[in-house]
Order: C-alpha cells, then structure tokens, then sequence
C-alpha cells in the first residue's frame, strides 16, 4: 500500500519542509510555497506572464494600461504605465520590481526572474474615454511530487474535486519524471501555475497520485487567501431612521474588495473629504439644507462613485396654527381658527380640550361661554411630534337668568337662587343680610344662594356685576307669620268653595230627580206642577241655592 505525505502551507504563513519518507512506499509531496525558500520549488528565475483580462483590454477610446501590485503591507503599488499613444512604457516601481517589470504587446505584465516573493495580486486598470476597469490577478504556485515509484506515478491537480486541465494561460501545469539509477526507482513532480479570480475564494485545491499497484492518494485540501479589486462601492446611512433635523446622521462606505480598503473619499454635496484607516463619515446637527446626493469613492478610483450614490432625505414637519395663545372674544363673536403644515409625509392631526379629546375642531360662528377652553393641536409624522395651542375666553355681561325661593327642608328658613350669566364671573350683591349658602360658576353660568329669616315681608333684590355691566331682579318673601295667615285664608276660601260646590251638586241632582218624577207623572194624566208637597220642597231647595 502507498503512504501519502503532504506538505502545505498559507501563503501568510511561513512553510517549513518536513522530510519526506522513502521506506520503498509511494510518496507524494503537496508544496504551497510559503516564506521558507530553501524549501520551495516554484518557477524560480522564470519569466512570470500576468495576462491582463485574458486579452481583452483594448476597449474603443483607450487612453492608457496601468499595472499595480498589493505591496506586503497591503498598500497599493504602482508598476508601470502604457499610454496607448506610445510604444513604450514607463515604469513607476521604485523597489525590486523596478527592473524586472515590462508589458507585453497585449497588455500582459512580464516578471523576470520569478521568485516566491512574486506570489501577491496584481492589477491591470485599464481606462477608456468612457469607462475605467480593473482586473486583478493573484499569481499562485504549487508542485506535487510522488517520490520512489514503480512504474511512475501520474499526478492529477484538482479543484473543488474537479481535475485542472492545462489551458496555457491561467492553468498551467508542468510535469516531469526522474528514475533514480541506484534504485530504478521513479519520481514524479508536478508544478501548477494557477492565476486565481474572485470566485476562488472558498476554493480548494488537491493533488491526486494515480498508480497501477495501489489505490488513489490525496493530498489535504488547501485553500488560498485570493485577493482582488474593488468592483462595487455602497453609501449606507447608519444612523437610526427617520433623519430629523438636528440629527447626527453617520455615511458608511463598503467595497467588496478583498482586503477591503481603508480608506475613502466622501462627496458631501460636490466637496471631497477624504477619510483615512475608516470608512465612516459624520454630519453633525443636520438640517434640511443638507438635503441631497452623497457619494462615496476609492481614493484612486472616482469613478464609481457616478454609480453608487445616496440621496440624503430629512424627515421634516412645519406647522403654523392661527390664533396661538391666549384669545380673548366676545359672546356671540365668531373665530376662525387656520392651521397649516408642510411634512414629509402625511400627518396626523388630533385635537383636545381641556385634556379631552374632540373628533373635531368645532366651529366658532358664534361663540358662547362653553366654548372657552385651552385648545391643544397635536400634529406629528413618524418620529416627529409638534403641538400647538390657544387659550379661548369668551367674555359678556351679566345677565340674571332666573331668581326663585323655597322654604328649608326645616320650614323656618327661606332660600333664595340667583342663577346669571356672565364672564369674568359676576359678582352678587342681595338688598339683605343673610348667609350665602354656596356659590358655583362653570360654562360662564354662576349660581348664588341666601338663606334668610324674613321678620316681615320683603322685597329683595339680586344685583350681580362685572367689568362689562350689570343685572337685577326682584322677589317678594313673606315673614313666616305672614305667610301662616296667607295660609290659614287660602284654606277658609277653599272650604267655603267646596261648600258651595257641594250644593250646587245636591241642587243638581235633585232636579234630575224631579225632572224624571214629572216624566212619570204625565204618563198617568198628574197636572204638570205635581203635587202641592213637591213644590214646597222644590222651593226651599231654590232658597238654599241662592243663599
């Protein structure tokens, strides 16, 4: 049976060779350089081709090629520039790189003397009249190796468990077999190049030794850190919605690049403000000025941010509410009460009254007392909430509405009720002394009791006044002796009417009586004056009826 043996590393990590075995076992050897070089065999001293979008790059309008690399700090670095008017290119590298870079005719960057220092992204930015594009490259380098086999073993390179065919550009694969004398005893070695895009991030990567004596042997995946441009840029608003005014709103700025940058270039409203080592920018206490555009930009890319944009938008509410305050009217006045808003979106309007709430602003054609009240408008949007108020007093002279009186629950006491209306509240002023039981004033209506003990009878007077006028009435009261006398003649009068009443009723009734007797009496021939004892009865009942 084969032993497989592999040796791996990251390419931010440094690669140490372990030994391999050769116990007369198949072994295969997975290399991903790292930074040990005396342990890595790569394409050291060969020319490296770094194509360029695979060759198409000459797009209608070309102005120039710009190649640039990911430095070890992962700063940009600029190689070399390709006017497409010039036949030459200029070299902008100033470190090792300086004398080993040129272009090929078709855009492809050239290294001489590869080495494992080279393994790191490149980008071809190619610009045009009307467009600006880059194409990044991450160079890679690996060797599988199947050491003391008999017959060779053949070697096959897979990704994502699908096998790498040479294709001479972005795949390029290199084989070769030594025999040992002493043994007679094969090794097979294998080197792939492989140019990695953006969709090999999660890619992963595996040698598979295929030998007739035994079964298949895999080497443990590997995966690479691919590192490519910025293709997109993104404006969000962090801070919390809706945006009022006063707000501090903070700009967030993502590429998706890999590593993603650092820096940007914010357009606040056609001014450039570059940030360094962060992404966000903050508008402080904004208002509805600052409405408009943002764009946010790579600092050596302006270009898309004619693509990626935001518009900045306030949530804003304004309200203005005619009459505000305290309002001062007269009864039976009218007020026209006006409001007016401008907001963002639509708003809703509730009223109140002295902390009730109303379906709806009455109108005020003619004012009464009721009406008098603090008004309360609440108008508000999401997030925002305006109220507004006016104070409404209505005010009018007194005006005395009823003046009555009724005897005390004891009998031995007179309560006289002065009811008035007026605003400001009246002030009441009784022709007599008396106790002023309680007084009430709601809806400019006011109430006044006197509670009195008339020795005789009287005549008083209820005068009430405020700063817009006055009001009386007058109410006769009986004393108490008076009253029982009055009294006592109301009940002589009625039985004497009952009397007579009563008569009259006998008087009646016994002239029906008659009346029918007679009827009788004709029927048997009887003269009509009946006989002589009827008459005399129907005198003397004559003679109580007049009396």
């Amino acid at each position: 049976m084969s032993h497989l043996t592999v040796i791996s590393a990251d390419a931010s990590q440094p690669l140490c060779l372990m030994p391999a075995c050769h116990l007369k076992h198949d072994v295969l050897v997975l290399y991903f350089p790292g930074s040990c070089v005396e342990t890595v065999i790569g394409l050291y001293g060969e020319t490296i081709e770094v194509p360029c979008n695979n060759g198409n790059n000459k797009p209608d309008g070309l102005i120039f090629t710009k190649w640039k690399y990911v430095k070890d700090d992962g700063s940009p670095g600029d190689l070399l520039v390709k006017q497409a008017q010039k036949d030459e290119a200029t070299v902008s590298a100033t470190d090792g790189y300086k004398s080993r870079v040129s272009i090929a005719a078709n855009s492809s960057l050239l290294i001489t003397q590869g080495s494992l220092t080279d393994q790191r992204v490149f980008t071809c930015m190619v610009v045009s009249l009307t467009n600006l594009k880059e194409h990044s490259v991450e160079v890679k380098l690996g060797e599988c190796v199947a050491e003391s086999a008999n017959p060779a073993a053949y070697l096959i390179w897979m990704k994502n468990n699908q096998p790498l065919v040479d294709d001479g550009k972005t795949i390029i694969i290199t084989s070769a077999i030594t025999k040992d004398p002493a043994t007679g005893l094969s090794s097979t070695s294998s080197r792939l190049q492989y140019t990695a895009s953006k969709e090999d991030v999660e890619s992963q990567f595996t040698c598979t030794a295929n030998h007739v004596m035994g079964p298949d042997q895999v080497s443990a995946p590997e995966t690479f850190p691919i590192h490519y441009p910025t293709e997109k840029v993104s404006l969000q608003v962090v801070s919390q919605s809706p945006i009022r005014e006063g707000d501090d709103v903070t700009l967030k700025c993502q590429a998706d690049g890999n590593p993603p940058p650092t820096s940007f270039n914010f357009n606040i409203k056609g001014k450039k403000v570059t940030v360094t080592d962060k992404d966000v920018y903050t508008l402080t206490g904004i208002t509805r000025a600052d409405t408009g555009v943002y764009k946010c930009s790579l600092l050596d890319n302006d270009v898309m941010e004619l693509i990626h944009a935001f518009c900045l938008s306030l949530s804003v509410l304004d309200v203005s509410l005619t009459p505000t305050g305290k309002v001062l009217k007269s009864l039976g006045e009218k007020l026209e009460v006006s409001l007016e808003k401008n907001a963002s979106t639509e708003a809703k309007v509730t009223w109140s009254k002295d902390n009730r709430k109303l379906d709806e602003l009455p109108e005020f054609s003619k004012l009464t007392y009721s009406d008098a009240g603090l008004y309360v408008c609440d108008v508000s949007i999401e997030g925002i909430k305006r109220s507004l108020s006016f104070e409404l007093t209505v005010e009018g002279g007194p005006n005395i509405m009823s003046l009555t009186k009724r005897r005390s629950n004891d009998g031995k006491h007179k309560i006289l009720t002065c009811e008035a209306e007026g605003s400001p509240k009246p002030d009441v002023q009784w022709s007599v002394n008396g106790t002023n039981d309680e007084t009430s004033y709601f809806n400019g209506k006011a109430t006044y009791k006197l509670t009195v003990v008339p020795s005789k009878n009287l005549t008083v007077s209820c005068h009430v006044t405020n700063k817009l006028g006055f009001d009386s009435r007058n109410i006769s009261v009986f004393s108490q002796k008076n009253e029982d006398g009055a009294e006592q003649a109301k009940v002589i009068v009625g039985v004497m009417v009952g009397l007579f009443l009563a008569a009259a009723l006998v008087g009646l009734i016994y002239w029906l009586y008659i009346k029918k007797t007679r009827q009788g009496t004709w029927k048997t021939g009887e003269k009509e004056t009946g006989t002589s004892e009827e008459s005399k009865k129907l005198e003397e009942n004559n003679h109580k009826a007049d009396v």
